[in-house]
């Protein structure tokens, strides 16, 4: 049974109502198992399934990138700490920044991926009313970089790999952060996770925007779950600048080209990690078993890279995205990296 309170995108109209259909019919066969025939209705019940399936995969296959947003957004989908309690085995969490305090936005912890023991760093939005306001609605603090800059040169001391989910629609813009140094911190961490001699494998796994995404988000591998965005900035922020109003965040969307197909083709994104038909909100136990899959690949092999040629290769990575032209007025053809413009 669904829940009432369950977010319905429209364009899942048509699935709910086949959904609809298959639970009456579900329960029809149930209600009717032992006192008849009831192969005819079993056999239109796999016929549904199929159909059904196959909808999921249409709608899916076919998103826009407004839509993709509103997937990435929704509030059935698995959110860090779902991903903790799935993926991680004995997970400890470690809070405090050692200066301000501890920013619920920011979820940082000691936890195993099968027999691989990680450093884990990932956005927290909240479920309900009290936790998204806790958690600042996954905007985080000064702190909350802080924070996981601790953390991830504690990883760094010890020699263990660096788990970071992105999910944030950016860094917390209030007047309290810019007062104790939002961009400096960000600045910071991006320079030293530039640097920091431990493997990194960081995933989008719903929201990317902004510095707040990049924050946290420099490694050596970087992945998307199939149905998220990873931009400059927010298509509703988009959009206010450039059209003066967020009605037009459909239309900012579709110019930003920050889906996970585009990401790829640009060679900012390493990897797309398939979600369940119909959305990773529709299966929080599938998806997670496949972005565990997808984190002990990368991790695993990232572990066997000399430190010296991890760095290096990181470095060269970060180098590669953009284009840019070199020459001179009357001199030779400019040159180009062959990538296109970083949309982060």
């Amino acid at each position: 049974m669904r829940s009432p309170h369950e977010q319905r995108l429209p364009f899942e109209a048509p699935i709910y109502e086949m959904e609809l259909r298959l639970t009456e019919m579900e329960a029809q066969y149930a209600k009717n198992r032992g006192g008849g025939d009831t192969s005819k209705i079993g056999e239109q019940i796999r016929r549904l399934r199929r159909e059904l399936a196959a909808l999921k995969r249409e709608i899916y296959s076919h998103l826009d990138p407004w839509q993709t947003v509103q997937v990435s957004r929704h509030q059935q989908r698995p959110q860090t700490r779902d991903y903790i309690e799935l993926i991680f085995d004995q997970f400890l969490e470690l809070h405090g920044d050692r200066a301000i305090g501890d920013d619920q936005a920011i979820v940082t912890g000691l936890g195993y991926l099968d027999d691989v023991k990680v450093m884990f760093i990932g956005h927290q939005k909240g479920k309900n009313l009290a936790e998204r306001t806790a958690c600042h609605f996954g905007c985080a603090h000064p702190e909350g970089y802080r924070k996981a800059l601790l953390k991830m040169r504690f990883a760094a001391k010890f020699g263990l790999p660096i788990v970071s989910f992105i999910d944030t629609p950016g860094a917390y813009p209030g007047i309290s952060a810019e007062e104790r140094g939002q961009a400096a911190i960000i600045a910071e961490n991006l320079m030293e996770m530039s640097q920091i001699a431990t493997p990194i494998v960081c995933v989008v796994i719903g929201e990317g925007g902004s510095g707040g995404a990049l924050g946290i988000g420099i490694g050596d591998r970087l992945g998307m779950l199939e149905h998220t965005y990873y931009s400059v900035i927010s298509p509703e922020g988009c959009a206010t600048i450039l059209w003066k109003g967020s009605e037009h965040a459909p239309k900012a969307a579709a110019a930003l080209k920050f889906t996970s197909r585009d990401l790829l083709g640009f060679g900012i994104v390493d990897e797309i990690v398939p979600e369940p038909l119909g959305g990773a909100h529709r299966d929080h136990t599938e998806i997670a078993t496949t972005l565990k899959q997808f984190l002990l690949r990368q991790v695993r092999e990232l572990i066997g890279v000399p430190t010296p040629e991890l760095l290096d290769r990181r470095y060269d990575k970060y180098r590669k995205i953009g284009v840019f032209l070199e020459g001179t007025e009357g001199g030779p053809e400019p040159q180009r990296n062959g990538r296109a413009p970083s949309p982060v």
